[in-house]
């Protein structure tokens, strides 16, 4: 009967290999041969590996929840700081995972091309869920830098979509391979510590581990400062800055981009505000004369950066009020942008009772940038920057 946690034996006994498989280069079994190689490394890398994956998966689902709820999911308004968190953690430990899945591939290499590649039924059926396991996560840390630096030439499919059911495909394969391998990951773990040293001097086992940290590390310093200010100097890998754009703020899509310069700088621009008591158009003259609030909040894209703003405008649960709902209120505000996948969003009853949700009309004491959304947008606490509106051109509000 073959053993569950066979992937890892290579590194205390190896198996025999016929002699043409051992020639084929280096994909082989006796490819970069490393006395480093032991099934307590293997499993403190898969430890690492695993709690990242889980952390990353963790928050990236909170995400796509928010962006596309059920009928069961409920987020809160505040605290305001709380999507800026969980996204910037999500994008810190999915690139984490790079160094920390590089080096657990290294660690059961040779194994990875035995041969024959399946003894046994339950043999092949392991290799199956190892084979997903990895492609899965290529695809997820893959997938993952190009959406950080919008790059979304290579990938011929909705991004948002793609990650997301191969999040839980990548999750299920995790599970199933933590299952079969836990009484060998549990044997090891419970081992005392071996610094045993390379006979010719190079790293010991934990100046490896140190290495794999270190690494980590670096890429967490290199990509965090699109969040973190202070370490923005230091944040060569993040392709956004919390201060970087125009009034100060990042900018994802552009007014031209999106193809609004002409209807959003038209003196005929008027907010369609649509509900029970009737459809009334309001220029941004009336919008001014409006009540104005001020809040002081963060936006927070998927892609990881943050960015903190005072913004003032028109309180959205003063926008529903005049359009006919005085109680629990939902709204669908829809951007002149067309053809949009985030063209359209939704603001639950808690966003929209909450007196820091606003249609923004200025930034920090200024009139909107075209490329924040000019004429007006949407900004509210704990939410995600795709579902902040820009170029807002309707408002719909039903009774919750």
């Amino acid at each position: 009967m073959v053993r569950p946690h066979r992937l890892n034996d290579l590194a205390e006994r190896p198996l025999p290999v016929p002699p043409e498989v051992l020639r084929r280069g280096p994909f082989r079994a006796g490819a970069f041969p490393s006395a480093l190689r032991s099934k307590r490394l293997t499993s403190q890398l898969g430890l690492w590996l695993g709690v990242a994956f889980g952390i990353c998966f963790v928050t990236g689902v909170i995400s796509h929840f928010i962006q596309h709820p059920g009928g069961w999911f409920w987020w809160p308004a505040g605290p305001i700081w709380l999507y800026r968190v969980t996204q910037g953690v999500h994008v810190a430990t999915g690139l984490t995972t790079v160094p920390l899945l590089g080096a657990k591939l290294w660690s059961v290499y040779p194994n990875l091309f035995t041969w024959p590649p399946a003894r046994t039924v339950a043999h092949a059926v392991e290799r199956a869920s190892i084979a997903v396991l990895v492609a899965a996560a290529m695809f997820q840390v893959t997938t993952g830098l190009l959406n950080i630096a919008r790059w979304y030439t290579p990938m011929p499919f909705f991004f948002t979509t793609a990650h997301y059911v191969t999040a839980w495909i990548a999750i299920g394969a995790l599970l199933i391979h933590v299952a079969v391998q836990l009484p060998v990951i549990r044997t090891h773990l419970g081992k005392p510590v071996d610094p045993v040293a390379v006979p010719t001097g190079g790293l010991t086992r934990r100046g490896l581990l140190g290495a794999v940290a270190a690494g980590t590390g670096v890429i967490t310093v290199a990509t965090v400062g699109q969040t973190v200010t202070p370490l923005s100097p230091v944040s060569v890998l993040g392709p956004r800055r919390p201060d970087q754009g125009p009034q100060g703020l990042p900018v994802n899509k552009s007014a031209q981009g999106a193809g609004v310069l002409t209807a959003a700088t038209d003196p005929a621009y008027r907010l369609r505000l649509i509900g029970p008591a009737g459809t009334r158009t309001l220029s941004r003259d009336d919008l001014m004369a409006m009540p104005q609030h001020t809040a002081r909040l963060p936006i927070a894209c998927v892609e990881g950066w943050s960015a903190t703003a005072t913004w003032t405008g028109v309180r959205i649960r003063d926008l529903a009020r005049l359009a006919g709902v005085t109680g629990g209120a939902q709204v669908t505000v829809e951007s002149l942008q067309q053809g949009s996948q985030y063209g359209t969003s939704e603001l639950p009853p808690d966003q929209v009772a909450d007196p820091l949700a606003l249609l923004a009309l200025a930034i920090d004491g200024q009139p909107l940038a075209l490329d924040h959304g000019y004429p007006a947008r949407v900004i509210a606490p704990n939410r995600p920057g795709v579902l902040q509106t820009k170029w807002v051109a309707t408002i719909r509000v039903r009774t919750a």
